[in-house]
């Protein structure tokens, strides 16, 4: 109950800091650079000189938390990756070829590399179905607003239900697991599943899919709508059938969001950390880059060269991504 009313407390002083800051620095603002009660030119003046600084006053708060939270963090994790574990003695490239050469790191990779193939094409590809399919039925709202739901849930949240649905008991014991529930009523034998290698990694990124679909969903359900119907209907007076419609009109019409939604996915997989921590905190051949950063710089006795090293690998392959989301964002929208 203490929590709760902390964290309520917490987000009504949020706002109330957000509104005070807002009212003072407008206010403060106007009586810098008066418009009112002067003369025309200066007054013309002035008011330009607010419009130009306003803006930025209302992102300062913004660009003041990218700074110390994103901007500082990425500069001081590059030079932490080039020292040992106590950030003191410079190694060079040592952390580095050290991953080259760990079991560990290749098996992340290997791993990120499996959500990568598997995690983005099935969000989108599910998203895509059913935001064509929910459009063409009178309870399709109903349906989205289902799918949607699981995007509200934090990771933990979503690997605590999915805990339920894979849990494991003994063979003879009331599965309470529903998939082992599932097992044993067509006469099979209960599975500790997210225990069998390989397999469970599959098992993990049906959770990661579960919430990702209702993003997917929603944005693409707005690009299929933005089709002219002009040219769906001419589409059918020329006798094209639904999947030729679909395949052959629609999905290349809305071609460049489909690669802000996969890319956008792809990104979040590079990052993928709570599920597997809640899940199997990367044991039985599970871990991923975020998880091992994370082990290397908070257990283990805290190697945060090792563990920053890491942090600029998952940092790299994110990068190049971002940039290309960002620009082809700008170029659908004109550059503005």
């Amino acid at each position: 109950m203490q929590q709760l009313v902390f964290a309520i407390g917490t987000m009504i002083a949020g706002v109330l800091a957000c509104a005070f800051y807002f009212f003072a620095t407008n206010w403060l603002l106007d009586r810098i650079f008066p418009s009112k009660g002067l003369s025309g030119a200066k007054a013309s003046q002035n008011l330009r000189t607010t419009n130009a600084i306003r803006p930025w006053l209302f992102m300062l708060p913004a660009l003041l938390a990218l700074s110390v939270y994103l901007v500082y963090p990425v500069f001081e994790s590059v030079r932490l990756s080039l020292h040992d574990r106590t950030g003191q003695t410079f190694l060079g490239l040592g952390n580095f070829v050290w991953m080259l050469g760990d079991s560990e790191f290749r098996q992340s990779i290997f791993n990120n590399f499996l959500w990568l193939l598997v995690v983005p094409a099935l969000s989108t590809f599910f998203g895509l179905v059913i935001a064509a399919l929910t459009d063409r039925i009178w309870w399709g709202n109903i349906a989205k607003t289902l799918i949607f739901m699981p995007m509200a849930i934090s990771f933990v949240g979503a690997a605590v239900i999915w805990k339920f649905v894979y849990d494991y008991r003994a063979e003879g014991s009331e599965q309470i697991g529903i998939l082992n529930a599932i097992v044993t009523w067509f006469g099979g034998s209960p599975e500790a599943w997210i225990t069998l290698p390989f397999w469970n990694n599959f098992f993990l990124m049906v959770i990661l899919i579960w919430i990702q679909t209702g993003f997917a969903m929603v944005i693409l359900s707005a690009a299929l709508r933005g089709i002219p119907e002009e040219t769906l209907e001419a589409a059918v007076i020329d006798g094209a059938n639904g999947f030729q419609i679909f395949f052959k009109i629609m999905i290349p019409q809305i071609w460049g969001t489909i690669a802000v939604v996969w890319t956008t996915i792809t990104i979040l997989v590079l990052k993928v950390f709570d599920i597997v921590l809640a899940m199997t905190n990367g044991q039985w051949q599970t871990q991923v880059l975020a998880n091992l950063m994370f082990d290397w710089m908070f257990r283990g006795g805290g190697d945060f060269g090792r563990g920053a090293a890491i942090a600029v690998v998952i940092m790299v392959l994110v990068v190049p991504i971002m940039i290309w989301n960002i620009r082809n964002a700008m170029r659908e929208t004109g550059g503005h």
